[in-house]
């Protein structure tokens, strides 16, 4: 059964192109210009991803994705904005959006970027023997420990020391592969293929976004820096 993808773009050549391509692509998709009329189709549809386009009359991109996940909707969002700063790009991403492209884009790219959204919504089978999260944390294998960091893949939950990360899709699939590899580094190729499943090349500014807010959510007053960079070469877990 095809994916569904509400599309939500105010300019018309843009909306009727990408609308065609997602089509042919195998999507069905239900294509809108405005924010109301976006959340109108989110209650009524229930798609399995939304694409929206930041700025929008009337009710924008951004306050549609505030208001879907004030209301518990996980939806995977993948934003569409022309602003190419990095406050603003956060902005989008602290409002509940999974991911984003900047136009103009290649709609392979917006492909690539959906398939990665999709595969990480995909339903996981449940553990056949629930294990009480704190009946046998180091025997289930249930979790994942490093640098102070502990997570629960199957709930998606994540801690540092006693204190629960608040954290989006691909935040948490981020800091998972950072854990999962602690003290190795990761080059910026791999963790795109990982992450997105795609390679959006050297001068892609998308995986520093990325690890920039998991910074901020990450670091605390007087504790050690826990993700850092190596030049030229991508990123690595570990403390101090």
């Amino acid at each position: 059964m095809p994916h569904t993808v509400l599309l939500a773009e105010d300019d018309r050549a843009i909306r009727n192109a990408l609308e065609r391509a997602l089509t042919l692509e195998g999507y069905r998709v239900t294509a809108v210009a405005d924010g109301v009329e976006a959340l109108a189709q989110a209650h009524r549809s229930r798609p399995d991803v939304l694409v929206l386009d930041v700025m929008m009359p009337g009710i924008d991109g951004l306050q549609v994705c505030r208001v879907l996940r004030a209301e518990g909707d996980r939806t995977p969002v993948l934003m569409l904005t022309a602003l190419v700063e990095t406050a603003d790009r956060i902005a989008g991403l602290d409002a509940g959006a999974d991911d984003y492209v900047v136009k103009p884009f290649d709609v392979e790219e917006v492909f690539a970027r959906l398939r990665a959204l999709l595969r990480r919504a995909a339903p996981v089978a449940p553990d056949p023997e629930p294990v009480a999260e704190e009946a046998k944390p180091d025997t289930s294998g249930r979790f994942v420990e490093a640098a102070g960091l502990r997570m629960d893949p199957q709930a998606r939950r994540a801690w540092r020391g006693g204190r629960e990360l608040e954290l989006t899709r691909t935040e948490f699939e981020l800091l998972e592969l950072l854990i999962r590899h602690a003290g190795i580094v990761l080059d910026h190729s791999t963790i795109y293929d990982r992450i997105w499943g795609y390679d959006f090349g050297p001068g892609s500014k998308n995986l520093a976004v990325y690890v920039g807010y998991l910074r901020r959510k990450l670091d605390e007053p007087g504790a050690p820096q826990l993700i850092h960079t190596v030049r030229g070469v991508g990123y690595v877990l570990r403390e101090g």
